[in-house]
């Protein structure tokens, strides 16, 4: 490295400890200052105060599958003497699916679907970028533990994206990659435009989307971490899993922000 390059990097850390010192920074999702603990810069390049972290990252334990609601007599994110996370019964006796795991920050409340909805906007870049924070902070022995070499979002259709004028998925993704120090890709295409899910009946999900969407040359041996902002019935996960298991991943983990649990989740 060269005297240039030193100096223009030192400038460049005095100059942001300087705004730091002007304009303190505030936490992504409220706006509030967080406290001097977590005023450090992270790799995702969002704060989070200890408000919104506990309030959003006090989940219950979830299957390690499917995320499903486990006993609450259970610790949050166990694991067992052999160093597998429990499952739920449907979870234990299922194999062969193209999704190996899954793990959320919460459940889809009040509290977390605000947030999630505010990234569905064009101003919500860093709302996106704190909750992939304490997404890879709540799980990232375990996301470590999957071996990702590649974050993938879900992707959405070109004409819904130009109608919201932003993608969460996409962001969400270019966050949880950047915590996890992975590259991110968008390797997956929607190749039809299909009904939002929230719009349909659970029964009907899983066929919207099947056969919707097509994987790219760069999934190939690749293990991959799909990214979303929302999962209800599991179906688009699913059906992206599917896709990048025929363009030959080796593996299709996900990570999402909020599970809307169903009365027979628990």
């Amino acid at each position: 490295m060269t005297w240039i390059e030193t100096f223009r990097r030192g400038a460049s850390g005095w100059a942001r400890h300087g705004l730091d010192l002007l304009y303190p920074p505030r936490c992504s999702l409220c706006d509030a200052e967080p406290t001097p603990c977590d005023r450090s810069a992270p790799a995702s390049g969002a704060r989070v105060c200890d408000a919104c972290r506990r309030l959003l990252s006090g989940d219950r334990p979830r299957c390690i599958r499917c995320a499903a609601p486990l006993p609450d007599t259970l610790d949050a994110d166990p694991v067992d003497a052999v160093g597998v996370s429990p499952r739920c019964d449907r979870c234990a006796h299922r194999a062969g699916r193209p999704l190996e795991g899954l793990v959320v920050l919460g459940a889809y409340d009040a509290s977390l679907r605000e947030q999630v909805l505010r990234t569905k906007r064009p101003a919500g870049r860093l709302v996106a970028a704190g909750l992939a924070r304490l997404l890879v902070d709540r799980h990232r022995d375990v996301l470590h533990g999957w071996a990702v070499d590649l974050v993938v979002p879900v992707p959405m259709h070109w004409l819904r994206r130009c109608r919201r004028g932003t993608s969460a998925a996409d962001e969400l993704a270019r966050w949880i990659g950047a915590g996890l120090g992975v590259p991110w890709a968008a390797a997956l295409r929607r190749r039809r435009a299909t009904r939002m899910q929230n719009e349909l009946p659970w029964e009907d999900r899983r066929a919207n989307v099947h056969g919707a969407f097509r994987a790219g040359r760069r999934v190939a041996g690749r293990r991959l971490l799909l990214v979303d902002d929302v999962t209800t019935t599991g179906s688009t996960l699913l059906a992206s899993a599917t896709a990048a298991t025929a363009g030959g991943a080796a593996a299709v983990y996900a990570a999402v922000v909020a599970r809307a649990d169903r009365d027979e989740d628990s």
